[in-house]
Order: structure tokens, then C-alpha cells, then sequence
């Protein structure tokens, strides 16, 4: 069977985290999903995914790749992106609990508590209601969650009383990670978001 060309390609930043569970979900949700780890990969995507891993090696192995100000110049551009976990950190304006100088690519007006809900054996799964499509099995691993956010920045969904899924514009952030869970919705969700702007 003839795969169709997706008319929509989404980089997945490839310096840390589940990078080929991203690429997968991408592909289940329509679009064609390419790692990115140099800047031409970069100049050459629609919109980015910003994996899970751990926010401060993301934001040392940016600087180290000279991604950093190409990728904040992007998203200040405009370019979608969609960060999960850490990669929620990354999207965040302002975080809690980061260390000394840790730096953001920014573009959401949040703030963030670093590893919010404890530690890896704190890790846990949830039910919750995704920018109302119906009930979403959640995976949180040492996750963040989102402290205030700003008037323009769109709730989309809460663990209990925490928020956990935003999206502000053209970016999309969630503490979990939907790449583990099977279901394509949260990244079927990114796609049409892509493919609206």
C-alpha cells in the first residue's frame, strides 16, 4: 500500500526524549514528522514538536548546537510548536524551581513549576478532558504544571485543580506525554492547528 504525502512536515527537536514516539504520532495524526537537530532542518519544517527529556540538557544541547536563537527567532515568528513535558518547560515564558540562569525558548506567557508533581517514582497516569474531546488517558512523568497563565493563553485541560494542557496561538504545551498513550489525539490536534495558520 502507497503511503500519501502529508502536506504538512513537523520537525521534532531531536537533542533528547522520545523523538521517534513523536515522529509516529505525527505520522498516525496526517503529517510527516523529521527529526531536527541542525538549523537547515529547522528553516526547512512548518511547525516543531519540543520533545519530553529533561529541560535543562534541551536547553545546554541547544546552545551547544547553535539552535537556541534560531529556534526563539522561530517561534517568535510564529512558526507552531507543541512541547510536551519538558518541552512545556521550553515553550514557557517564566519557570519555578529551574536552576541558576536556566534559560526558555519562551512564546507562551505561563509560568511553569519544574517537576511539579515529584520526582520518577512520583509518575502517574490520569483521566482528563482534552479541549473537550472526551476522556484522554494521560501519562505524567515527572511532570511540570503550569502555575498562572496570562489572559490570551487558552486552558485546555486540568489534572484536578492544576493545568496541565495550553495553547497560546500557534503554540501547544502539555505536562504529559500523549506520544506514549497510542492515541493520536493531542497531536491530531497540533496538526490542524498547523494547518489552520
Amino acid at each position: 500500500m502507497t503511503q500519501l504525502q502529508s502536506d504538512v512536515k513537523i520537525g521534532v527537536l531531536a537533542l533528547q526524549g522520545d523523538v521517534r514516539e513523536h515522529v509516529r504520532a505525527l505520522a498516525t495524526a496526517g503529517a510527516e514528522g523529521v527529526p531536527v537537530r541542525r538549523l537547515e532542518e529547522l528553516q526547512a519544517v512548518d511547525a516543531l514538536v519540543i520533545p519530553g527529556g529533561e529541560s535543562t540538557t534541551i536547553w545546554k544541547l541547544a546552545a551547544a548546537f547553535d539552535l537556541l536563537e534560531p529556534l526563539r527567532a522561530r517561534i517568535k515568528e510564529g512558526m507552531p510548536a507543541f512541547g510536551s513535558c519538558a518541552g512545556m518547560i521550553m515553550l514557557a515564558d517564566r519557570i519555578e524551581g529551574g536552576i541558576d540562569g536556566q534559560q526558555t525558548l519562551g512564546g507562551i506567557d505561563m509560568v511553569v513549576r519544574r517537576n511539579a508533581f515529584g520526582r520518577q517514582v512520583d509518575s502517574f497516569e490520569a483521566d482528563l478532558d482534552f479541549a473537550g474531546r472526551g476522556p484522554y488517558r494521560a501519562v505524567f512523568i515527572r511532570a511540570p504544571w503550569v502555575e498562572s497563565v496570562g489572559a490570551d493563553v487558552e486552558v485546555l485541560a486540568r489534572a484536578g485543580d492544576r493545568i496541565v494542557a495550553v495553547r497560546h496561538g500557534p503554540l501547544l504545551a502539555t505536562s504529559f506525554h500523549p506520544e506514549l498513550t497510542g492515541d493520536a489525539r493531542v497531536h491530531s490536534y497540533f496538526v490542524e492547528m498547523v494547518r489552520e495558520l
